[in-house]
């Protein structure tokens, strides 16, 4: 072997010590549990919840509500019943498992210390979810309903269930509203978290939302946590229904306190409006595109932003 050869060898091997070396060195420093680690994480040491398995629950969900449209179409009842059957078998186990993964996060579960006992609590919420499935399936296609009449690009009830981004929304957002009102912890963030990432539009499980509820092209939707929505309520794309400011307590610490708005049945909330703080839209009132509202509107009202202004500028005077 040259002198040449042996240099690259010898460099090479160098090359391998150090990057050795440094990954030993990150893998001792990152195996570490830190203070602030350590007290992020829940006090049990059990498995967490498995956001593949949640998108499961959602899947087999859909299936049950929607038979026809996210399985084999099964127009005899008595097939689908057995088919229904075998995904309501299998949504049970999934439930009963990640409620008491989830469980671990439950602030106030300290007397649920044995295994037994968490799973057993996770059994008892997920039957109670089972049980609600009927009024979660007649909510849903009041959505499909409206969001027809509300979009006249709309050919069929069809189209707006299997294409519809609000209706992804609104199937994962009722799952997860249940979910959180039976004190569920975790798992209904990430069912409405998932949706959230693929079509846009964020909503709190915590939020409250009444029948025939239609959002029309979606994008950029948010709606806060303690926002009450009444009946046949319509928005547009961009819409923020928000918190205006934050009270906290005596130690600094933020209060989770109704904060976002009350609207009311029948009201339409035009694109790209803001409407923030803890104020009510009467029902039948219309809210315009970019309005920035922050006070409560009487039933039936109408605001609108003032209309433009040609200020004449030349050779970009004034911009």
């Amino acid at each position: 072997m040259d002198f040449c050869s042996l240099n690259r060898t010898f460099a090479a091997d160098m090359d391998k010590r150090e990057t050795n070396d440094v990954l030993r060195r990150n893998v001792e420093l990152l195996s570490k549990i830190g203070e602030k680690e350590a007290g992020m994480m829940p006090a049990v040491e059990a498995p967490l919840p498995s956001v593949e398995q949640v998108k499961q629950i959602v899947t087999l969900v859909k299936s049950i509500i929607f038979p026809d449209y996210f399985h084999k179409r099964q127009p005899d009842e008595a097939i689908r019943s057995y088919y229904i059957g075998v995904h309501m078998e299998e949504l049970t186990t999934l439930l009963i498992k990640q409620i008491a993964h989830g469980l671990q996060f439950c602030e106030d579960c300290e007397q649920m210390r044995t295994k037994a006992q968490v799973y057993g609590e996770a059994e008892r919420l997920a039957v109670q979810f089972i049980d609600t499935l009927p009024e979660i399936k007649r909510l849903l296609y009041t959505d499909v309903e409206a969001m027809f009449d509300a979009d006249p690009a709309a050919r069929n009830y069809g189209e707006v269930i299997f294409c519809y981004p609000v209706m992804n929304t609104m199937t994962h957002y009722r799952i997860a509203h249940r979910l959180h009102e039976l004190g569920v912890p975790v798992i209904p963030r990430i069912i409405t978290e998932l949706a959230h990432s693929k079509t846009g539009i964020d909503i709190h499980p915590g939020a409250q939302i009444g029948e025939y509820f239609a959002i029309d092209h979606g994008t950029g939707v948010v709606i806060g946590e303690t926002s009450i929505i009444g009946n046949h309520v319509t928005l547009y794309q961009g819409v923020t229904l928000g918190a205006k400011s934050f009270k906290y307590d005596e130690q600094g610490n933020m209060l989770n306190i109704p904060r976002h708005p009350i609207l009311e049945d029948n009201v339409t909330v035009y694109s790209n409006a803001s409407i923030l703080g803890r104020i009510t839209i009467g029902h039948h009132s219309t809210i315009g595109g970019n309005i920035w509202l922050t006070h409560s509107v009487p039933p039936y009202s109408r605001i609108l932003q003032s209309k433009a202004i040609d200020a004449g500028f030349q050779d970009g005077a004034g911009i």
